[in-house]
């Protein structure tokens, strides 16, 4: 979904750059934006379309903690989109976060993400706008989603000044109506036990990708129990 035609609604905002500043104008367009694309997802139920039909994006973040309102910060963003359980390889999504403070040593060991990184990405607010576009109105996917909607969250409200609105589907919904017995729920046991290779671990892109392999399979054994739509699963889920 493109940003500028939004834009156009805003002239009256963008006439008073020179009173108000580039960049709080900015940060208010960017706000419309968002409000604009919220506004639009009130009109899309995603909750009854098949899902094999259904279209996601799986997201990873990698975070320099589990705590944002403790001052813990985004470093990068990554994505990919899914149609049904089919990956569309060349629809991707992925950016840095810029920051001019230091990656703690044990974040940069895991993540590979150094400060030097960081210092030359694009501000977070500007990376999130990107991102939205990406996704438009589709429905998120992602693994153990608390961390990844946490961080939503408290950013939205911090920079653009409203809520996250967008669904996030937890994978774990699925893995626990299929096998509910099943302990092994990090994503380096679940690949292990799919045989799907771990590549590219704890990098927002890579992590998202090995995510969406895992939904697609579990989009399959949801479906033989009987799960045909999101609806479904939530009702399956809410009964375990």
């Amino acid at each position: 979904m493109a940003f500028e035609p939004f834009l156009k609604i805003f002239k009256g905002i963008q006439s008073r750059q020179s009173l108000i500043g580039i960049s709080e104008t900015q940060n208010l367009q960017q706000m419309a934006y968002l409000r604009n694309l919220q506004q639009q997802m009130l009109n899309e139920n995603v909750m009854y379309v098949p899902l094999d039909e259904l279209k996601v994006v799986v997201f990873d973040i990698e975070t320099t903690g589990f705590y944002p309102e403790r001052g813990d910060r985004i470093l990068s963003i990554g994505a990919t989109k899914m149609h049904g359980k089919k990956i569309l390889e060349q629809e991707l999504y992925y950016s840095l976060v810029f920051s001019d403070l230091p990656v703690p040593k044990e974040v940069e060991e895991l993540t590979g993400i150094t400060a030097e990184d960081t210092k030359v990405a694009s501000p977070l607010s500007d990376v999130l706008i990107k991102f939205f576009q990406f996704i438009g109105n589709t429905p998120l996917v992602a693994h153990h989603s608390n961390h990844e909607r946490s961080f939503m969250q408290h950013f939205c409200n911090k920079l653009f000044k409203t809520s996250f609105k967008h669904r996030i589907v937890d994978t774990s919904f699925l893995l626990k109506i299929v096998e509910p017995n099943f302990q092994k729920y990090t994503l380096d046991e679940l690949c292990n036990y799919h045989h799907i290779p771990i590549e590219n671990r704890h990098h927002a892109l890579g992590d998202a990708k090995m995510t969406a392999e895992i939904w697609g399979i579990y989009i399959d054994k949801v479906q033989m129990l009987g799960c045909k739509t999101l609806h479904d699963v939530y009702h399956r889920f809410a009964s375990l």
